[in-house]
């Protein structure tokens, strides 16, 4: 799977490090890019007091492509746990949703060898016709 894959596809499975990773490495591109953005519109003169709208529609357009990521690789790690990517929207219910995301993407193992979604991210078979 390449980068443009893993990132903004929400087909396939991926295993909780690339999961991990990804996120954390998304995040702060996502943290830094505004961060940076910020600090050039100050450079240009700008203060976010005088500017709130500019500064609010440099975030927005900064985080469309961050929350797509997050979505889509939330997604493949709900497909290696063979569950729907639609599981995602757990995430949204109040106090349980983001512990049992957590748990469920983040922790607990993906499923042994392939499932509905695709083949094991770890290349792992499935074992259990051997005797």
């Amino acid at each position: 799977m390449n980068l443009q894959q893993l990132l903004f596809s929400a087909r396939g499975r991926i295993r909780r490090r690339d999961y991990w990773v990804w996120g954390i490495v998304t995040l702060i591109a996502y943290v830094f890019a505004c961060g940076f953005g910020g600090g050039v519109l100050g450079v240009a003169g700008l203060t976010r007091a005088e500017n709130e709208g500019v500064f609010n529609l440099m975030i927005l357009i900064l985080g469309i492509p961050y929350y797509w990521t997050n979505v889509c690789l939330g997604a493949k790690r709900w497909h290696d746990r063979d569950k729907s990517g639609w599981m995602y929207l757990i995430k949204f219910i109040p106090l349980i949703g983001g512990v049992w995301t957590l748990i469920e993407c983040g922790f607990l193992d993906g499923t042994q060898g392939g499932n509905r979604y695709g083949v094991s991210p770890k290349g792992v078979d499935d074992q259990s016709s051997v005797f």
